[in-house]
């Protein structure tokens, strides 16, 4: 029978066997070769660059004025609300429409009903998010959303496909504290 001196003394070293392996491939990991990384931001800056070509010639085809943001969000005030600024930590409600940019409509608030988040708590698009707190109560404004600031590059797991640009449009209709 062992006794639970030798089994803790075991599993003492067991467990420092465990911490130097997982240390180590963390190591590992963590050491990106140069080489690598620079290719990988080459494809990043490649993959940008088409995403915002395909971008200005929807716009363009359409006679849209947009503004863009630091970030990369394409977006267009056309109706300024009278209410109050969205702030972070607002409830929101909105009417919305969601096309990808070949103009496919995929999501609605006629069929799925009035959107409504917390701003800043997470749970919707980065670009939903920023492009909201542009806006006060009332507004209406369209978002373009390449997909770094939208789904990326897995999609929704049902109607948005990986690497899809979005195009919001939407009205803020109540802002809650």
């Amino acid at each position: 029978m062992i006794s639970y001196k030798w089994l803790s003394f075991y599993g003492l070293i067991g467990f420092a066997i465990l911490f130097s392996y997982c240390r180590n491939n963390q190591n590992e990991e963590k050491a990106i070769p140069r080489d690598y990384k620079q290719k990988l931001e080459k494809i990043n800056k490649v993959l940008l660059d088409k995403d915002t070509e395909n971008i200005q010639q929807f716009i363009k085809r359409r006679g849209w004025d947009m503004k863009t943001s630091q970030s990369g969000l394409w977006y267009m005030i056309y109706k300024s609300g009278e209410g109050e600024k969205v702030k972070k930590n607002n409830l929101i409600e909105l009417k919305y429409k969601i096309w990808l940019i070949d103009g496919s409509l995929i999501y609605s608030s006629d069929s799925l009903g009035i959107k409504n988040f917390r701003v800043g708590q997470g749970g919707v698009e980065p670009g939903l998010e920023e492009g909201v707190l542009l806006l006060n109560q009332g507004s209406c404004a369209r978002f373009i959303l390449p997909p770094h600031l939208a789904h990326g590059i897995v999609g929704d797991g049902d109607k948005i496909p990986g690497r899809a640009i979005l195009v919001y449009d939407i009205e803020v209709i109540r802002l809650n504290q």
